[in-house]
């Protein structure tokens, strides 16, 4: 290799070396930021606890400044503008917020407050909007579902209040519609495969019954397979409450014959005499 390779292939390491040793720098700038951050928003949770708003207020911006996508900080601070009124300032955090979220869960919060604030400065049709993008990232939350309805409601108030044209309606119909289908997709949904499990329900219910009458005429056939009667005897079901097994209804009646042949022969006896004698069958 000569002398020129040489070079250029120690200018070529020498700039990756550079290259890789500034990216590492870069993460642990930033990894640093994230620390500091996420340190100056809970010292900022902490003073507004003790009611100190513009001294928490001071470290909400710290944190946002050392790391500008820090949603938790914008979130915090929206907060308490809004708890102190301040609804302009309170929508701007927590759209920011919004923006930052890296999780459906954040996104939801963000959302929803947003709702609330839009709420607050009469801007119900805003809100609404506010509430379905909070609702898309956490569909089981009641609050926000509850907050919905109550913002739709005022939405169709304003609108008849200011005389709203027939778009207006024709689009609220139209989102109305959309939400409706989709509960309904999703109510179908359910009862199909609630109608699944009942048929497999049915069917193994059916199938254990099945297997039931199987064993049942196993053992039918194997009590007819010519052993003594002392065994079959012993295989008899026992006889329910009120009821008389064929035994016990034999006996009666060979009781009932030798009964009639003493009674006939007593009658013979009277009649001999010429008395009359009634007779009674005791079943």
């Amino acid at each position: 290799m000569n002398k020129k390779n040489i070079k250029i292939l120690s200018t070529i390491v020498a700039l990756l070396v550079s290259v890789f040793g500034f990216t590492q720098d870069f993460d642990k700038e930033q990894k640093k930021a994230q620390r500091e951050s996420k340190d100056l928003v809970y010292e900022a949770n902490e003073l507004l606890e003790k009611d100190k708003f513009i001294a928490a207020e001071m470290e909400y911006r710290k944190a946002i400044s050392k790391q500008k996508n820090n949603a938790v900080g914008a979130y915090n601070l929206g907060n308490s503008y809004y708890q102190k009124g301040n609804y302009s300032e309170a929508l701007f955090r927590h759209q920011e917020a919004a923006n930052n979220a890296r999780t459906k869960e954040e996104k939801h919060r963000a959302f929803h407050n947003i709702g609330n604030v839009l709420m607050q400065n009469k801007k119900c049709k805003e809100a609404v909007e506010a509430f379905k993008n909070a609702l898309r990232n956490n569909p089981n939350d009641e609050e926000t579902r509850y907050n919905f309805a109550l913002a739709k409601e005022c939405a169709k108030q304003q609108q008849d209040q200011d005389g709203g044209g027939d778009d207006n309606k024709e689009d609220e119909n139209k989102d109305d519609k959309k939400d409706e289908d989709k509960e309904k997709e999703n109510k179908d949904k359910e009862q199909q495969e609630k109608d699944k499990k009942d048929e497999e329900g049915e069917e193994d219910k059916k199938k254990g019954d099945d297997e039931k009458d199987k064993e049942g005429e196993q053992k039918e056939d194997k009590n007819d397979d010519g052993k003594g009667d002392k065994e079959k005897q012993q295989k008899q079901p026992k006889p329910q409450p009120g009821k008389m097994s064929p035994q016990q209804i034999k006996n009666i009646l060979e009781a009932m014959n030798n009964q009639e042949q003493k009674v006939q022969e007593k009658i013979n006896a009277k009649k001999q005499k010429g008395a009359r004698v009634k007779t009674e069958k005791d079943w």
